[in-house]
């Protein structure tokens, strides 16, 4: 029975005003929200510049409950809409899985459009996961990304496996050290070339820190991409088959530098099911 069906034996016009009061009441009771797009600016503890993330609601989102994130990392030359916009595989795949799973999708700049998950990039995406954190009430966080996105995603649960929960890489490196492109945008993103701060690279590149991959992870790479060649995300999945049971990697020996929507979805269930968050519905 409906709010309104209830109030029939009140007179026609205060059934009326009663119903309109009664609905009112429930529906911000439960805090519902539909589906919404909103795009947030935010000021970087870093270095105080203005910085920009968009953040999307699931449909039937219940503030007070539950929720987990899934965070997606743009690539090169892109920024913030590129997950929430783009028609191609994967962003699509991105969208909805998200919101198939009721997962609060967040797309951050992180220092758009030449990022490479730079120290800049880096505290940003710190600083996004604390204040939805403070926010929501959050389970997991699981980082994707594509290409350069794929890249940082490795980079980021590198440096910080206790933020994140899975992480899945669609076409990206996992050793700057050896990566032969982008250079200088790589350089200006991390303060310095190779020869300069060869550290500062090789902390970036996850290949060095398998230890730090104990969380569910899944990589997509293409055997002919000449973007980002897949060599070195392939020799990490290697070195974490006796580490970490919960890894999936999806090569596809003559794919390029693009994931499929098929393979992104593949991937983003895998790590999503080991974690629990697959929903029934």
């Amino acid at each position: 029975m409906t709010v309104c069906s209830r109030l029939n034996v009140l007179p026609p016009g205060l059934a009326i005003v009663a119903c309109f009061v009664a609905t009112l009441l429930v529906t911000a009771n439960r805090e519902i929200a539909a589906a919404t797009t909103e795009d947030r600016s935010f000021i970087a503890a870093c270095d105080g510049s203005e910085q920009k993330y968009v953040i999307v609601m699931p449909d039937g989102f219940q503030r007070g409950r539950p929720a987990s994130v899934l965070i997606a990392l743009h690539g090169h030359g892109s920024d913030r809409w590129q997950f929430v916009r783009q028609e191609r595989g994967e962003c699509r795949a991105v969208r909805d899985v998200a919101a198939a799973n009721g997962l609060i999708l967040v797309s951050p700049d992180y220092r758009a459009k030449t990022s490479w998950m730079g120290p800049k990039a880096e505290a940003d995406v710190v600083q996004i996961i604390h204040t939805v954190k403070e926010q929501f009430q959050v389970e997991r966080v699981v980082l994707c990304g594509g290409s350069m996105g794929g890249t940082g995603a490795l980079t980021f649960a590198a440096l910080h496996p206790d933020l994140i929960d899975a992480v899945v890489s669609l076409n990206g490196t996992a050793n700057l050290v050896e990566y032969e492109r982008f250079l200088d945008a790589i350089a200006e993103s991390y303060g310095g070339t190779k020869q300069q701060i060869p550290a500062e690279y090789r902390k970036r590149s996850a290949e060095f820190f398998p230890e730090s991959f104990t969380m569910p992870l899944a990589a997509t790479t293409g055997g002919a991409d000449e973007v980002v060649p897949p060599d070195s995300v392939l020799r990490l999945i290697d070195n974490l088959r006796g580490r970490n049971k919960h890894v999936l990697s999806l090569h596809r020996p003559e794919g390029g530098h693009r994931t499929s929507y098929e393979d992104t979805k593949q991937a983003l269930e895998f790590v999503l099911g080991v974690l629990g968050q697959i929903s029934d519905r």
